[in-house]
């Protein structure tokens, strides 16, 4: 981890910094106001059933924190957050909680019973979340075909806005406090932060009661963010709270299998954007069940990176695919 992180850090911080001093100002006065929970509620259940979860085997719910869980192969549930102010922060969360859920059903069920029943890793299973949410979820070609979609269940309030405008709204770079609603260029310094705390705990650089300290001064640094409390802060997570120390890098992980993953898939499937602008999500996670969720744990995730993608893990395609996405949006060539 520290060897990837100490490559990701300066190249991410890089683009961040070269995105905020390129920014634009855009409209987004559309976005705001409140947005009816019951179409949010609705087309999220569509989304969920499009993708390919499986609703007789799961359903969805509303929590604090989004997550997924699962009481066997054929009990698959997942959770996400709404806000009455925010039109897409409960979407997005249930596209990533899907990632994981769609992962879990798609096991090979002769492990059933077994503890071979799981995913290979926490870092494999962020991928399936991150591919889903980021790469497919926050996609032009993903809205070319949902904004339509989106506008039948909120009458009156989209007909001017265009796929382009959503794709925009959704991939905004901007340094922010809380880590589950940060983009994805700046997602992983959140990350590292957490990464460096703990070791420092770990190895005895810091106590306990300086956390809150350590933490605000590497928000400064890292992303030039004031710290208004701890709740903003140090506590915003429940990883700490329930001892899962080391869970952090796996978010980091995912988001390079994830995109290590894709560039395969798009190698071997080459028209896929043009079945998601279609609304068809098939080709995507059959490649997906035949080259990750079916080996539950039979593979070490390092095989099934080599076996799928034949390449060991690399932080470079995930750049890429951010440099790409975003050099783009924001001009920066």
């Amino acid at each position: 981890i520290k060897r990837i992180f100490s490559s990701l850090a300066p190249a991410l911080s890089a683009l961040v910094n070269a995105i905020v001093r390129q920014k634009s100002e855009v409209d987004f006065s559309w976005l705001s106001g409140e947005w009816d929970e019951t179409g949010k509620w609705a087309f999220s259940l569509r989304v969920l059933n499009d993708l390919g979860y499986d609703l007789d085997a799961g359903r969805q719910d509303k929590s604090v924190h989004p997550f997924s869980t699962s009481m066997g192969l054929y009990d698959v549930r997942i959770t996400t957050r709404t806000s009455p102010q925010d039109l897409f922060q409960g979407l997005m969360a249930t596209i990533h909680e899907c990632g994981h859920a769609l992962y879990t059903q798609g096991h090979d069920p002769k492990d059933q019973r077994t503890p071979l029943l799981d995913g290979a890793s926490l870092g494999i299973h962020e991928s399936q979340s991150r591919l889903w949410e980021n790469i497919v979820g926050r996609s032009l070609s993903f809205w070319e075909h949902y904004t339509s979609v989106l506008r039948e269940h909120f009458p009156g309030r989209l007909e001017k806005v265009t796929p382009y405008d959503i794709y925009v709204a959704l991939n905004q770079v901007t340094p922010s406090l809380i880590r589950v609603d940060a983009d994805e260029c700046t997602y992983n310094l959140h990350v590292i932060l957490r990464f460096e705390i703990e070791l420092d705990l770990i190895e005895n650089r810091l106590a306990p009661r300086d956390v809150p300290e350590a933490w605000n001064a590497k928000m400064k640094r890292f992303l030039d963010v004031d710290v208004p409390d701890d709740a903003h802060g140090c506590l915003q997570d429940i990883h700490w709270a329930h001892g899962a120390f080391g869970y952090f890098p796996t978010y980091a992980l995912g988001n390079l299998y994830a995109a290590q993953f894709m560039e395969k898939i798009l190698l071997d499937i080459p028209d896929l954007w043009e079945h998601i602008a279609a609304g068809s999500f098939a080709p995507l996670l059959c490649w997906l069940r035949e080259h990750v969720h079916r080996y539950n744990r039979r593979k070490l995730p390092s095989e099934i990176l080599m076996a799928a993608t034949g390449a060991e893990l690399d932080h470079k395609p995930f750049l890429n695919y951010l440099d790409k996405k975003f050099s783009s949006l924001y001009n920066l060539r």
